[in-house]
């Protein structure tokens, strides 16, 4: 249902964006979100948007550097990614979940459950 692209290399300071596509009809029912886990970590929420209403949502430690979007024509969604910083290290994950609220796929994923995972892209800051 979901694959991510757009993971590499990139010194701190840099810029990446990644790439979630979704089969056809996930955009228009669950709410996506990008997620992380660095290495020896935690699977961490990073940034989420509504399906039912575009609303967005950021965790602090990327407020500001981060961006979702996406493109339903596309089937896609983006998080473009400025200013890393090597902390931002990590395997990033798309996730869907049939959950209207923004918050509540990015702060009560784990309580609620995430209904599709992607396979991952690996995000590496170093330099």
């Amino acid at each position: 249902h979901l694959a991510e692209s757009g993971g590499g290399k990139a010194q701190p300071g840099g810029s990446l964006r990644l790439s979630c596509l979704a089969n056809e009809y996930t955009l228009d029912y669950y709410s996506i979100g990008w997620f992380r886990q660095p290495p020896g970590k935690e699977r961490e929420a990073v940034s989420c948007i509504s399906s039912a209403d575009g609303s967005t949502y950021y965790s602090e430690s990327v407020k500001g550097r981060f961006t979702i979007s996406r493109d339903t024509a596309n089937k896609t969604v983006y998080l473009q990614m400025k200013n890393l910083k090597p902390e931002d290290t990590a395997i990033y994950y798309c996730g869907a979940a049939a959950l209207g609220v923004v918050e509540a796929l990015c702060l009560r994923w784990r309580a609620y459950g995430v209904d599709y995972w992607g396979e991952g892209t690996l995000v590496t800051v170093s330099s």
